[in-house]
């Protein structure tokens, strides 16, 4: 439990990454943490879809850049992304897939990857110019993008040190 504690208070979001490939056992962890995240009633209601081939990245992170207003990369050069998507058929389904966007940064951690949650998958995957890719992977139309999880090895500077915690943070009544 220590170790699960130590993990959750150093974990930090990486925004520079190294260009090799996310090893198996690694991303095989990671993805299996995630279906194990918490869902309202154990409906296991979200989706995950895993992307490493570099054309499709560098399409995905173009087209989340343009929503974002900017040209630079907003996966940070990451070689894999998780994106996420919440079943809008379920009541609890945002914070379903919250809680696999919790899992799976946090053990991508554990197994000394970097990653970042990206926003903006919500307005990517209601794009018409993604269609083709959520007719691909048999997405039914109630599956809202959530959120994008990068993965990939920290290159140098690639993760800044913790801020202090605020104060008032805790409350206790």
């Amino acid at each position: 439990m220590q170790e699960t504690l130590i993990d959750l208070k150093e974990r930090r979001s990486c925004r520079k990454y190294e260009t090799r490939q996310v090893e198996e056992d690694q991303l095989a962890a990671v993805l299996e943490a995630g279906t194990y995240a918490p869902t309202g009633h154990g409906t296991q209601s979200p989706v995950m879809v895993v992307v490493q081939n570099p054309e499709l990245m560098a399409r995905l992170s173009k087209i989340n850049g343009e929503i974002m207003g900017t040209d630079r990369d907003p996966f940070y050069g990451a070689p894999t992304a998780v994106i996420v998507f919440a079943d809008t058929e379920y009541k609890t389904a945002v914070q379903d897939a919250c809680m696999v966007m919790g899992n799976l940064v946090n053990a991508a951690h554990a197994v000394r990857l970097g990653s970042c949650w990206i926003n903006r998958a919500k307005e990517m995957f209601e794009r018409p110019d993604l269609a083709d890719l959520r007719q691909k992977w048999g997405l039914k139309d109630s599956l809202q993008g959530l959120g994008i999880c990068i993965l990939g090895y920290p290159a140098e500077r690639g993760i800044r040190p913790a801020a202090a915690r605020k104060e008032g943070y805790v409350i206790r009544d």
